[in-house]
């Protein structure tokens, strides 16, 4: 059975240009954990370590049962603080989170309790009974793709705002990063980030 591109199949959702672009985004299932604090910290890795533990099982387990087999898509974050205008790309440990990863159709909410019960056996995850599967929708949302460290993100987003007002368009509900890269491989100055913000036309 030839492997399901999930990247590709999902189009612009997951392969962002350098210049602001406004994108559908239609519901879809997801892992998803909620915490706060900077992402640094010991409890937003284990959220992640979770995450991507639950999702690589998930993965194989379709596959065992004669599903396809998929490549598991890159974590994904949103990101909130209460004025929007003082978001601090430097000091995040006010900042409020929620890690997740998309999940294909063939996961459903059966199957994650399954899986979960496998992997509660072979590892110990403090933070694997926080995980949730639920349906998530953003609509309509501005992105772009942001190239370099993570805390030099502020002039790119800045860009993505400045797009939105300049069409007619105003910010709502929650920033939201796509890492296309991985910290722990990639240099800092050749990471990919996709940032997106939904929005609704200004009235």
């Amino acid at each position: 059975m030839s492997k399901l591109d999930l990247r590709k199949r999902l189009g612009p959702l997951y392969d962002a240009r350098s210049e602001p672009a406004l994108v559908e985004v239609p519901a879809m299932s997801y892992l998803m954990i909620d915490g706060s604090g900077d992402p640094n910290v010991e409890g937003y890795q284990q959220a992640t370590e979770a995450l991507f533990a639950l999702s690589y099982a998930l993965k194989f387990a379709i596959k065992k049962s004669g599903g396809p087999d998929y490549g598991v898509l890159p974590l994904e974050g949103l990101w909130r603080v209460d004025d929007l205008a003082a978001l601090d790309l430097q000091h995040r440990e006010n900042w409020r989170w929620t890690s997740m990863i998309m999940q294909p159709d063939q996961v459903t909410a059966e199957l994650v309790e399954r899986t979960r019960e496998e992997v509660r056996k072979k590892k110990q995850l403090p933070s694997l009974d926080r995980l949730r599967f639920e349906t998530f929708e953003e609509g309509l949302a501005a992105q772009v793709l942001h190239i370099g460290p993570y805390a030099d993100e502020r002039p790119t987003i800045e860009r993505l705002h400045r797009f939105v007002e300049d069409n007619g368009y105003e910010l709502r509900d929650k920033h939201h990063e796509i890492y296309l890269g991985d910290p722990r491989r990639a240099a800092p100055d050749r990471l990919r980030t996709i940032l997106r913000h939904p929005v609704r036309k200004r009235q």
